[in-house]
């Protein structure tokens, strides 16, 4: 009984805890336990650990931490990226970046470990060792020993894809596109320059510390496709690692589905070899004849829990662990999908945040004073009588009228949206050549234009598989 009890609990802390992290921050759960609970996994546990090291160290150990903090989070990480070793010398370089050594030419990669490639590699090997034995099995045929194979096969390739494609990279040659693709709509977005690479910095891009390089339609810069910084190192050495941009958005969204429906997909098939293994041994049947349990769910499901949990731990925690990443992966690729659909980015969101929290404060700013010189002009006029408490208590305040309209001049529709991710513009020679003189599509020209581009991309496609 104490085992089922503590598999009851484990399950419950590990769905609010998850909950919690996901879902935190949704107006839904304001002021309740849960936000409480995404504050303190978020940001209340590391904030409660700065605190308690400068108590113990002082300044010296708090200074350690935020050197640490740099190091990893806000520079290139070396733990995410590969060691950089100098061409024709054996040194190690342990910065956070790899340094172009000028006297040898350029860098090369060391041989260090890749923790994408080594959760996946990894996952991949406990599956093939606790549970390809059971194939074929009752529920599931044994074509999921090749299936497999190929889904994780499809999934680095994509992770391959997206790290060594090119984000949208802005220079010299190409910047006149750019600034022929995205207008200004002088809100979030204004004419000016980069000050680092001294070009014109167009409508949605943004220059990148750590890649150092303008980037197009720039999203985030995302450490995880950096890990495969040896291989990019070996066939571009100028290339300190990748952002998500415009031209490989559409990468990305793939990347996060394809492995969203792997980790599903594996956690379901590894669920079919259980249920199976439950069918061919007779589980239930042994349960309920031999040891009397009453056939129903209440009463046999603690039972085969804790069979499971005895006979099949590892199968167990793995299917655990595929629906964790897989819940992970879904709100990431749902937040990243939502973002397409409105034609924004992670970078502008945060852009218009802060937009909107400045003319509220304008707004409101305007409002108050707008209220107190009705208020002392009330004062200066003849004696009213008193208002009612309850009259003034429903009054609506001034500020309550303060409202602030985002306008968001590169939302086109979900449609026009989504094929301006699958197709950017940069990539579109004649939709920038027939842009209108005002600086934005024409709706049925840029259809028109777009179904064009389709048709004439499918029809390349099919022409050269028939050569």
């Amino acid at each position: 009984m104490a085992v089922q009890w503590l598999l009851v609990c484990h399950g419950l802390v590990t769905l609010l805890v998850v909950t919690s992290f996901l879902c935190g921050q949704w107006p839904i759960f304001q002021g309740t336990f849960i936000s409480h609970i995404h504050y303190f996994i978020t940001l209340g546990a590391y904030d409660y650990f700065q605190r308690f090291v400068g108590i113990v160290f002082g300044s010296r150990g708090t200074n350690a931490i935020h050197s640490v903090e740099n190091y990893c989070c806000d520079r290139p990480n070396p733990i995410l990226q590969s060691l950089v070793v100098a061409k024709e010398q054996n040194v190690i370089d342990f910065g956070v970046s790899p340094v172009k050594i000028e006297q040898h030419g350029s860098t090369c990669s060391g041989s260090a470990r890749v923790i994408y490639l080594t959760i996946i590699a990894a996952t991949y090997y406990m599956i093939v060792q606790s549970s390809f034995s059971y194939l074929p099995g009752y529920y599931i045929s044994g074509v999921h020993r090749y299936t497999s194979l190929l889904a994780v096969g499809v999934g680095i390739l994509l992770f391959l894809l997206t790290s060594f494609s090119d984000p949208g990279t802005v220079n010299a040659e190409n910047v006149s596109e750019y600034l022929s693709a995205y207008p200004y709509d002088n809100v979030i977005y204004l004419e000016k320059e980069c000050s680092t690479c001294k070009i014109p910095k167009p409508a949605r891009s943004k220059h990148c510390s750590i890649c150092d390089r303008c980037v197009a339609r720039f999203d985030h810069h995302c450490g995880w496709m950096v890990c495969l910084q040896s291989l990019k190192l070996l066939l571009s050495p100028k290339m300190n690692n990748n952002c998500i941009g415009e031209r490989n958005t559409r990468y990305f969204l793939a990347f996060l589905l394809w492995h969203f429906l792997l980790c599903v997909y594996g956690a379901v098939a590894i669920a079919f070899i259980l249920a199976g293994r439950l069918k061919e041994l007779q589980v239930i049947h042994i349960l309920t004849v031999y040891y009397g349990i009453e056939s129903s769910f209440r009463s046999l499901a603690p039972q085969v829990a804790q069979w499971l949990l005895a006979s099949y731990n590892t199968q167990v925690l793995l299917v655990v662990f595929l629906a964790i990443v897989s819940l992970l992966l879904a709100g990431f690729f749902g937040y990243h999908a939502n973002l397409c659909l409105e034609n924004t980015t992670t970078n502008e969101t945060y852009k218009w945040q802060d937009y909107i929290s400045w003319q509220m404060k304008i707004s409101e700013a305007k409002a108050s004073a707008a209220a107190l010189k009705a208020s002392l002009g009330d004062l200066s006029n003849e004696k009213k009588p008193p208002e009612s408490k309850w009259k003034a208590f429903f009054r609506r305040s001034h500020l309550e009228d303060v409202e602030v309209v985002k306008k968001n001049i590169y939302d086109k529709g979900y449609f026009h949206n989504f094929l301006e991710v699958i197709f950017p513009l940069s990539t579109r020679r004649r939709l920038l050549q027939n842009k209108t003189k005002s600086g934005i599509y024409e709706p049925y020209a840029q259809a028109r234009l777009e179904v064009e581009f389709i048709c004439n991309e499918l029809m390349r496609m099919f022409i050269g598989k028939n050569r």
